[in-house]
């Protein structure tokens, strides 16, 4: 199930993708991570969708990534007489955090009432994405008087975003806490964390999480972007969720805060997907826009480990058209001559440490010996990372004896992970790397191979070996 090209494709599992068949399906068009969202569904459906796709994984002998997206503090109005209401600008809105009744035209409830705590007089509140917009006249402990100053309709359960405001709010709640213990039973592979405001935030889930899945820290809010350095060392991967920052932020600075992320995880090494309405139209049309299509391709350009599919397979009437549209548009870009120029450009590698060095190094040599892939061996995925992080031509071939290690670095630009029994000596490890080379179609006699690796094996992050090998 080798991928012809460098950055992965994650697709969100939903109502149209739930079947072993149409699963399938996404796996066989280009999907290299599933997304669970936590957001809607139950536990039974979600495990349900993940043991089809661990089935998909033993049938085809390759990993694959899983995300367990978890909801967050998402602050949401209440339920209306009808199931909706129209509010119209200039008038008068009560929120407040009586939920036992029913909203009107003239007041809603919301689920996080300790929010009015942060909120003053002249404060912007946003409904529906962004649709509905409301402007505090008057705060206290449980309530908010607002004039509408955007108006529309309002209907069940949207969001409500508070532009600027730090909110008293953890970022996993009790919710979040059932679910996450849930998904580690399972096995994820990864915890996205939705609505960060803080590294104390991430900190707070690494904990409970105790390594036991990758942290994957969703930057979504404008305060959160205040913290990017901090956030992003913390985090073992972030993505660009740009529906509630472009919400919260002013559309015009989510591209500019996309290539900010972007070129900060590629700093850390650390993985960094893009994400949300990346071909919002194949939802509902078996062909994106053009628009959308250079989207994805900028994401690309700009070095994403991955882009991610959300509502186009999760509930659209396309879900494989979409996947396999992304996967020709990636492979597109990073075919031609203008990605080969950037990604050339904004390699990154000079940290100053041995490692990091040596995996420079190992670029340089492969380049310069045209190999046909660097082989990494890892034990945590430290040593692949570093090969991934400064973007090298050629492919990247990770062994690792960890089945979980190498299901995490399915997310990762450029990495082909196999899960193979550990060696002891360096000599069996070589011999190795030229089989699964062979057999897993990245060599044929007569080429090279370069190896790093970190001796002894199963100390993390001490990459201090490189050779290049010939494929006999």
């Amino acid at each position: 199930m080798r991928r012809h090209r460098a950055a992965r494709i994650v697709s969100t599992l939903g109502p149209s993708s739930s079947t072993p068949e149409r699963i399938r399906a996404l796996y066989e068009a280009g999907t290299d991570v599933f997304r669970l969202n936590f957001s809607h569904g139950t536990h039974a459906e979600h495990k349900a969708r993940f043991d089809i796709v661990r089935a998909l994984e033993a049938e085809f002998g390759h990993p694959a990534g899983i995300i367990m997206d978890l909801q967050g503090p998402k602050i949401r109005v209440g339920a209306f007489a009808g199931g909706s209401v129209q509010l119209r600008e200039g008038a008068a809105f009560r929120l407040d955090g009586n939920s036992g009744e029913i909203g009107s035209g003239q007041r809603a409830s919301i689920t996080n009432p300790e929010v009015f705590a942060a909120l003053e007089a002249g404060a912007p509140l946003l409904l529906d994405d962004g649709k509905i917009r409301l402007r505090v006249t008057a705060a206290g402990a449980d309530y908010a008087e607002t004039e509408i100053e955007v108006g529309g309709v309002l209907s069940d359960s949207k969001g409500v975003n508070i532009p600027g405001a730090l909110l008293a709010l953890s970022a996993l709640t009790e919710k979040d806490r059932r679910d996450l213990q849930y998904g580690l039973d399972l096995g994820a592979d990864w915890v996205a964390l939705s609505f960060v405001q803080r590294p104390e935030d991430v900190a707070e889930a690494r904990k409970l999480i105790a390594g036991r899945a990758g942290v994957l820290v969703k930057l979504e809010k404008p305060l959160a972007i205040e913290h990017l350095d901090q956030i992003v060392e913390l985090a073992d991967a972030v993505m660009v969720a740009r529906g509630d920052l472009g919400v919260e932020a002013p559309p015009e600075d989510v591209p500019g805060l996309q290539k900010d992320i972007i070129a900060k995880a590629r700093d850390e090494g650390k993985p960094v997907i893009v994400a949300t309405q990346m071909l919002e139209s194949m939802i509902a049309s078996p062909t994106p826009t053009r628009a959308e299509a250079s989207d994805v391709a900028t994401a690309v350009f700009d070095g994403a480990d991955a882009v991610m599919l959300s509502a186009e397979t999760a509930a659209g009437e396309y879900p494989v058209e979409a996947v396999a549209m992304m996967d020709r548009i990636i492979r597109r870009v990073e075919g031609g001559g203008h990605y080969q120029v950037t990604s050339g450009f904004d390699r990154r590698g000079d940290s100053g440490s041995d490692a990091d060095a040596i995996t420079a190094a190992a670029r340089t040599v492969a380049d310069a010996v045209r190999a046909a892939a660097i082989v990494t061996f890892t034990t945590t995925g430290s040593t692949t990372l570093r090969a991934s992080r400064v973007r090298p031509e050629a492919p990247i071939l990770a062994l690792t004896p960890e089945l979980a290690t190498a299901r995490r670095l399915v997310l990762a630009w450029g990495v082909h992970p196999v899960h193979t029994a550990d060696e002891t000596y360096f000599s069996e490890m070589v011999e190795k790397a030229t089989a699964i080379a062979k057999a897993e179609g990245f060599a044929i006699p007569g080429q090279r191979l370069v190896v790093t690796a970190g001796l002894p094996f199963g100390t993390p992050g001490a990459t201090n070996v490189l050779r290049i090998i010939w494929v006999n």
